[in-house]
């Protein structure tokens, strides 16, 4: 299927759905990837999915691809730029509303799926644009309620569905991070899977196997 010409690059797996409206998945990379990581997992994912797996908004030197910046200060230590994570987040909307219209995909089930700084936008989307996602799979992530639109709590969170997921020994987001991602998404009603793993800032196949049996009873 050749790709057609939206607002952000991206990579594309047909569904096998050949008529009528076609659920779909959005791939989110994290900070210093591309969208050809998560990619990878698209081959095992449900075929009626149709899949798209998205870059990130900024270039980073040498090479890979960031949604917002992450910068190193001696006296700040490392902090993220909130705005640049706003204006990605409101990206990557568009683009889903986009995508619905070129490819008519079933906007009543419209899946996220985000590794790091892509689970940290895509909680962000869903939270803050409830009516437009159904599922969100957040693997080695949290929640940062800087880049939520400021009236997200008055929204309806009825219909978002979350599978969230953190590696154990994770160097690069501390475990107590994610793990306070279920009990914020319980007061806003939100139905929430939550597992841990034995592994580092990764994806190990129990995850994956994991998510992907949530996945195919979610769609």
């Amino acid at each position: 299927m050749p790709l057609k010409p939206l607002s952000l690059t991206y990579l594309l797996r047909p569904s096998s759905i050949k008529s009528g409206k076609t659920p779909a998945l959005f791939m989110f990379h994290g900070y210093g990837s591309n969208e050809e990581d998560l990619f990878s997992f698209a081959p095992e994912l449900p075929e009626e999915l149709m899949v798209f797996s998205v870059k990130a908004t900024y270039d980073l030197e040498p090479f890979g691809h960031a949604w917002y910046a992450i910068n190193f200060d001696a006296e700040q230590g490392k902090w993220s730029d909130d705005e640049q994570a706003k204006e990605s987040r409101d990206k990557i909307i568009a683009f889903i509303d986009e995508a619905i219209d070129a490819y008519d995909l079933d906007k009543d089930n419209i899946t996220l799926l985000g590794f790091s700084q892509g689970t940290i936008l895509s909680y962000a989307v869903a939270l803050s644009y409830p009516n437009k996602i159904k599922n969100v799979i957040a693997l080695s992530g949290y929640i940062n309620e800087n880049i939520l639109q400021e009236d997200y709590t008055e929204k309806d969170h009825s219909c978002l569905n979350f599978y969230a997921s953190h590696g154990q020994v994770d160097q690069v987001i501390p475990l107590e991070w994610a793990q306070r991602a279920p009990e914020f998404l319980k007061k806003l009603d939100i139905p929430t899977t939550y597992q841990e793993f034995p592994v580092g800032h990764g994806v190990s196949q129990q995850n994956f196997f994991s998510f992907k049996k949530w996945l195919e009873e979610h769609i």
